[in-house]
């Protein structure tokens, strides 16, 4: 039986001027499933990320979160809609001058209106889930580039998201912190997140993920399981770019 989609991309496009990055994408995430995405620089992986929780507005088609359509409503519907759809960038985007914990209460006070009190009990236990809880009162800059991202994922993870988006979560960090961020998705993965994710981990993609998709040009040119796209890709694109890329 297969889940519901919890994330439903419909006939999506994003313009730039003339310039077209997106053209007629359409893709279902099911409840806890992984869908990895890989392709070249430049083949619209980051901005059809960003097109889910409308960091970048589309120029047509529909994003549909928990069976609600993103594109319609309020100002006030998006916001709280956002709250459901977790974001992890390549740069960890914390506040430099804030501690760890105020990082991952921020925005739990602010847009959830959590108390002091309970969005630091949230936040302490995201922090151990990433195993970074003893780090609570560090400050970001006493911090690796692999653990900085940890934060940021408890941050989001903090909001209770029904989705989480990663953004190359990877790319920014040396080779020896990379290990420490993937354990965590993997072990997010073991507990049922819904997860769209656009990565270079070659590696981590076959050992993981539900479901592989290869864009390029703004398309989705093939997808499916693992072994299918690494294994015995049929588009000669995918052949193409997996040839330079796991060599």
């Amino acid at each position: 039986m297969v889940s519901r989609p919890m994330l439903e991309i419909v006939s999506l496009q994003k313009c730039f001027g003339d310039n077209v990055i997106l053209r007629d994408i359409n893709l279902k995430v099911a409840q806890g499933e992984l869908v990895f995405i890989i392709g070249p620089s430049g083949s619209g992986k980051s901005t059809m990320l960003r097109c889910c929780n409308r960091l970048e507005e589309p120029s047509g088609g529909d994003v549909i979160v928990d069976g609600r359509n993103i594109m319609s409503g309020t100002r006030r519907d998006l916001d709280l809609m956002r709250l459901k759809v977790g974001m992890v960038f390549q740069g960890f985007h914390l506040y430099p001058h804030m501690s760890v914990l105020n990082n991952v209460t921020l925005a739990q006070r602010k847009a959830m209106g959590r108390t002091a009190e309970e969005a630091k009990a949230r936040a302490m236990d995201m922090l151990e889930r990433v195993g970074l809880a003893h780090k609570a009162d560090a400050m970001p800059a006493q911090l690796s580039g692999g653990q900085q991202q940890r934060v940021a994922i408890a941050r989001a993870l903090a909001l209770d998201p029904l989705v989480m988006l990663f953004d190359e979560p990877t790319s920014a960090l040396d080779p020896e912190l990379v290990g420490s961020v993937l354990a965590v998705m993997k072990d997010l993965k073991a507990k049922g997140m819904t997860m769209l994710v656009v990565s270079h981990e070659m590696g981590f993609a076959r050992e993981t993920a539900d479901r592989v998709i290869f864009m390029d040009g703004g398309v989705v040119v093939e997808e499916g399981a693992p072994d299918e796209i690494f294994g015995a890709p049929k588009a000669e694109r995918t052949q193409a770019f997996l040839s330079r890329v796991t060599r």
